[in-house]
């Protein structure tokens, strides 16, 4: 008996008649290169002046839904204010070396922090490819702690992938050290990371600060949580951020509906990432990462990891952000999760 197709090979199969043209435009003088699919927007690498690492902005669904936050970029009502360093997707740590690439703000806003800032400053696009239902950009960036050295080389393919109600992002990062160890010291602040828009957060009665209609952060009291319906669900059927957060799992994902539109976002490991599988970063009010390195912080103090990259050499992540217009079960989850290592094992 043949094995059932995955939804993401059935999806591709029903779209060989008209496979959908992703194709890859740079914008040299906004520093950023637009993701299309048959000519609409899905996403856009950007890497402006003004930010501390090149980022992912925004990402939407087939139906071109934006899912992610829009502050600090946008003010948008009825949004969290909070975090104007959690902007859209992008990856970096919370201390390496001593220094803090994830808290690091972007310009128009500060941040305490116990250790000094880094960033992560895009170098070179080494190459682009649009092509009928997938495109690849590859990308390279350095790791600047605060003192102004470079402590890290981040070479990345990202491959982006279009289907009938999928839309798919892989990141195959490969990090450096450069004349002195690499020390990822064990932080909850990492590694890839979405902010997303406020319908996809948990419900909460905590008070927090929003964004009026105005456009100013404005304090309220109690949260009205019409219309807020995200739950996160784990390869280990952990469920909500209250059961699933710290823990470990090959994946996770972060479902809901945004405007009319049922969605459901994964962000998958990789058994080939030496960390696997990877401690997730998960949060109610919208921070949905994983992170490979922080296990002092999600053990509280059983493990400590202290992951480091001795000089010269390298390591690879693999990881796959998946949004899927409907639904998802668990098992049809783990479908979608075959066809990632099956894509990798090509």
């Amino acid at each position: 008996m043949k094995k059932p197709l995955s939804l993401l090979a059935l999806a591709l199969a029903a779209a060989c008649a008209h496979a959908a043209e992703v194709k890859l435009v740079e914008q040299a003088d906004k520093k950023q290169v637009d993701v299309l699919v048959d000519g609409q927007p899905f996403t856009s690498y950007v890497f402006w002046a003004d930010q501390k690492k090149p980022l992912l902005s925004p990402l939407r669904t087939a139906s071109g839904n934006i899912f992610t936050r829009g502050f600090p970029l946008e003010k948008v009502a009825g949004e969290r204010t909070d975090h104007p360093h959690h902007i859209s997707s992008w990856f970096n740590y919370g201390n390496v070396n001593g220094t803090d690439f994830w808290n690091s703000p972007p310009e128009g806003y500060s941040r305490d922090s116990k250790i000094p800032y880094g960033s992560v400053k895009h170098k070179a696009i080494l190459a682009m490819k649009s092509g009928e239902g997938v495109a690849s950009l590859k990308v390279s960036s350095d790791w600047i702690l605060a003192d102004g050295s470079k402590v890290l080389q981040q070479d990345e393919t990202l491959v982006f992938r279009a289907a009938k109600d999928l839309r798919i992002i892989d990141r195959i990062v490969t990090l450096t050290a450069q004349d002195k160890p690499a020390v990822f010291h064990d932080s909850k602040e990492g590694v890839i990371a979405i902010r997303v828009t406020r319908s996809l957060e948990e419900p909460s009665t905590k008070a927090e600060i929003f964004t009026d209609d105005a456009g100013k952060p404005t304090a309220v009291a109690k949260l009205d949580n019409t219309g807020v319906n995200g739950i996160y669900l784990s390869s280990e059927g952990k469920v909500g951020e209250k059961e699933s957060w710290s823990t470990r799992a090959k994946w996770m994902t972060l479902s809901g509906n945004v405007k009319g539109e049922d969605v459901c976002i994964g962000i998958f490991d990789h058994p080939k990432n030496s960390t696997f599988p990877t401690y997730w970063h998960n949060r109610g009010y919208g921070l949905f990462a994983a992170n490979p390195f922080g296990a002092k912080e999600f053990t509280k103090g059983k493990t400590t990891l202290n992951f480091t990259i001795q000089p010269g050499k390298s390591e690879t992540f693999r990881f796959r952000i998946l949004i899927h217009s409907g639904k998802l079960t668990k098992e049809q989850t783990e479908a979608q999760y075959q066809q990632w290592l099956k894509d990798q094992a090509e």
